[in-house]
């Protein structure tokens, strides 16, 4: 049996070597969207890396100029896995529309990465960088001394991800290790990202990153005005452009919920979650005070959230809501004057922070204590914040790497259409 592991590592990039990396995400991600473009052309659509190698390779490395051979391959393989997850989704029923690779982020292997023991040699546009790993001071216990510099594992590829100007190496490394001690690393190695859906903010996760309602409550009230503006009209001309708004409009939102889906699964990724947590979508309109269109943006979204998770092997679960916003998610005190619009603060210990926040902590906390004494046997170790972690009783543990990446504890996304 394998045991899996992903470290991820900061990467010191210098500014010329940044650019090279820039160049190298931009054409990865063209040649991977070019292959997933071809795979929907036609009647079927075509999942076989094979065939998809055999079909776009020549086309993709002509019209890159001779890009690396290995990422054009790594990338073949990333658009044939994304068409393979809408094919499943399909055959469950379930509806999928043509995935859209715009995540900046590079896949690499042992021919396109060297692994030394204080940096590492990554493949780009126009040759090979190199760039030092930035470390703990004290790595010793940290996933970089059990995992990525442990003889016991092998490294065997990494995927770059860039965000808020930081290069995150992803490194996945894996060993072979008996059945049984297998399952118990495999239960023990979960972690819960908790997400919090609301009108405000269409989402929060419990690593402190906001997606803000703005631009869908905007674009919600434009299109409803343009609507009753051809309403009034009542002719067959106002009626079929009755039809072609709710297209724009249903094309723009589900474009735009996409983005944040992909960020949702990424966040997840990045943090090596193997849960992602929302609330029950049961009378979320009642609870909220959301509008028919907000709801429709819950379902989609976490429609979209779950068949993309479930292409790097993260369930996607809900939990009931009850409390999750009036609950402090770190003494437990409950109350209905804890929460007062967007703000949050226990009357019992004083925590404060932002409402929806707190409530996305919450929900990730709400999963991890169901799993642990539910009889389904998961034990995963606690929630996802981006400083550290929560345990089911609350207890708090810092990151070893929140200090290297200068990443402040509330990031706020726009994910516009």
């Amino acid at each position: 049996m394998e045991v899996r592991r992903t470290v991820p590592v900061v990467l010191d990039v210098d500014s010329d070597d940044a650019v090279l990396l820039e160049d190298t995400v931009d054409t990865f991600l063209w040649c991977a969207q070019y292959v997933v473009d071809h795979a929907f052309h036609g009647e079927y659509v075509t999942t076989s890396k094979t065939i998809l190698d055999d079909e776009t390779y020549d086309d993709v490395r002509k019209e890159t100029d001779g890009f690396n051979s290995g990422l054009v391959q790594a990338a073949r393989n990333k658009a044939a896995e994304a068409c393979k997850s809408v094919v499943a989704r399909w055959k469950k029923g379930k509806k999928a529309s043509k995935p859209r690779l715009t995540s900046p982020h590079v896949v690499y292997d042992k021919r396109t990465a060297t692994f030394h023991d204080e940096y590492v040699s990554l493949a780009t546009t126009d040759g090979r960088i190199e760039a030092d790993y930035l470390l703990p001071d004290d790595d010793n216990g940290t996933p970089h001394s059990e995992h990525l510099f442990s003889e016991e594992y092998e490294t065997t590829g990494a995927e770059l991800h860039y965000r808020d100007g930081t290069w995150v190496l992803h490194v996945h490394c894996k060993k072979d290790v008996e059945s049984d001690t297998s399952e118990q690393a495999t239960t023990e190695n979960g972690t819960v990202l908790g997400v919090d859906l609301g009108v405000n903010t269409l989402a929060v996760t419990s690593t402190g990153t906001f997606w803000p309602g703005d631009e869908f409550d905007h674009w919600r009230r434009e299109y409803e005005k343009r609507r009753g503006s051809l309403q009034q009209c009542g002719t067959r001309w106002a009626h079929e452009n009755i039809q072609s708004v709710g297209r724009k409009e249903d094309g723009r939102f589900k474009l735009m919920l996409h983005h944040i889906s992909n960020e949702l699964v990424d966040e997840a990724r990045e943090n090596g979650c193997s849960v992602i947590a929302f609330e029950d979508l049961t009378n979320i309109r009642e609870r909220t005070g959301a509008s028919w269109g907000h709801k429709w943006a819950f379902a989609r979204l976490y429609d979209y959230v779950e068949y993309k998770a479930e292409a790097y092997d993260i369930a996607v679960e809900q939990v009931t809501s009850e409390n999750t916003s009036r609950r402090c998610s770190h003494c437990g005190f409950t109350h209905p004057d804890n929460r007062d619009g967007e703000d949050f603060e226990c009357l019992k210990c004083g925590y404060e922070n932002h409402a929806d926040y707190n409530a996305a902590k919450n929900i990730g906390l709400r999963y991890l204590r169901r799993t642990q004494t539910g009889s389904d046997g998961g034990a995963p170790l606690g929630v996802r914040l981006n400083s550290g972690m929560l345990n089911e009783n609350g207890g708090y543990s810092p990151a070893e790497e929140s200090a290297r990446t200068g990443v402040h504890a509330e990031s706020h996304r726009f994910s516009g259409g």
